[in-house]
């Protein structure tokens, strides 16, 4: 049977950039900011190819635990990224690249997947409750990870500026960091539970259309066997791993010689570098008339960002980094995230968007992306 490229194969095209990458570290040695950008896109079919993987996997395993290697690979790729940066100390990175798919999921991909959709369908709806629940949630987020960089930024401002005072600053705002965390990741745990558990109804509509498949055709391949999505899974990851090696190893100088500075890279690049995959997934169940799925994705991995990798990222730069990381963000990257939150609230709260809406999504996400763009370095 000939093979027939589907809108949602077209990502695959892009795997040739894998052995160009390998062909350009190892043979030509190439400039760090020619291997970062051919890195960048080898992640994004590779990140595709985990996604679909343990989707495959999940089928396996029953809805419950299906759900959960949902949200425990969801944003694989960007972890592991994320990883390697950690350990080359590039904290501000780490940080920027959070902030970049927090505000990502919610503004980009449920604003062009409104946007799209709503050109196609004059109205689309999707449940109300747990959107509202989800924003909630995003809300709690939010304050979490806000409040140790209102800590230093207060304390700092108050002191004097001495060196003794700056490092209790810093040290306070770490032990402040570390239990926060604890508490994110435990809500983290319970919205799974609540979820999965206690109230799976809330869900049910995305649930169908992922069992579905994202197709309309009736009749889709076969899925995978367990053994098959799980190599596939563990094959693509450890590629990630070495590609995003190279994407980090590039990542200053490709931010200079780009005329980037190192947060923009972090919020837009990479952010969208791991998002892509998903961002792809979202739009097209939209243009399905699945908003329920479609606002899953997108609140539900801003959600496993900012409630559970970002808390463990800090647990793992205790054991891998140069140093401990913290929760201590820009300015910028507060009011990014406060913005955002605050906007998506409003929209999803009636449980319905138009093409509209989706617009107002993109603007606010393009207008921060030229302020991130225009941060002096």
């Amino acid at each position: 049977m000939a093979f027939r490229l589907r809108p949602d194969n077209v990502l695959y095209l892009f795997l040739v950039f894998i052995p160009v990458t390998l062909v350009l570290e190892y043979v030509v040695h190439a400039s760090p900011t020619t291997l970062f950008l051919t890195s960048a896109v080898a992640i994004v079919p590779l990140a595709g190819i985990m996604g679909k993987s343990t989707e495959m996997l999940a089928e396996h395993v029953g809805a419950g635990l299906g759900g959960l290697l949902n949200a425990t690979f969801g944003n694989a790729a960007e972890l592991i990224i994320a990883i390697f940066a950690l350990r080359a100390g590039l904290h501000d990175l780490v940080k920027a690249s959070l902030t970049g798919s927090i505000i990502g999921n919610i503004l980009l991909v449920f604003g062009l997947g409104a946007l799209l959709g709503g050109l196609k369908f004059r109205r689309q709806t999707f449940n109300r409750t747990a959107a509202r629940l989800g924003a909630t949630l995003l809300l709690l987020s939010a304050v979490g990870l806000l409040i140790p960089s209102l800590l230093h930024f207060t304390a700092a401002g108050a002191g004097t500026g001495g060196t003794e005072a700056t490092g209790g600053t810093a040290a306070g705002a770490g032990s402040l960091s570390l239990e926060i965390a604890v508490v994110l990741v435990a809500c983290y745990v319970l919205s799974l539970v609540f979820a999965f558990t206690t109230h799976p109804e809330l869900y049910q509509g995305a649930a169908h259309h992922a069992d579905r498949g994202d197709g309309d055709d009736g009749g889709h391949a076969p899925a995978w066997s367990k053994r098959k999505s799980f190599v596939v899974l563990l094959v693509a990851a450890a590629i990630v791993g070495w590609m995003s090696e190279i994407l980090v190893g590039g990542a200053e100088e490709a931010a200079h010689a780009l005329g980037m500075t190192e947060v923009f890279v972090g919020v837009i690049v990479v952010a969208l570098v791991g998002n892509a995959a998903e961002h792809s997934t979202a739009v097209l169940v939209a243009l399905r008339n699945k908003m329920d799925l479609s606002v899953q994705i997108a609140v539900g991995s801003s959600l496993q960002i900012a409630l559970f990798i970002a808390p463990l990222l800090l647990f793992l730069s205790y054991a891998i980094g140069p140093g401990p990381m913290d929760l201590v963000f820009t300015p910028l990257e507060v009011a990014a995230v406060a913005i955002s939150v605050i906007v998506v609230g409003q929209i999803a709260g009636d449980g319905e968007t138009h093409w509209m809406e989706g617009v107002l999504l993109l603007g606010v996400y393009v207008l921060l992306g030229l302020a991130f763009f225009n941060l002096p370095g």
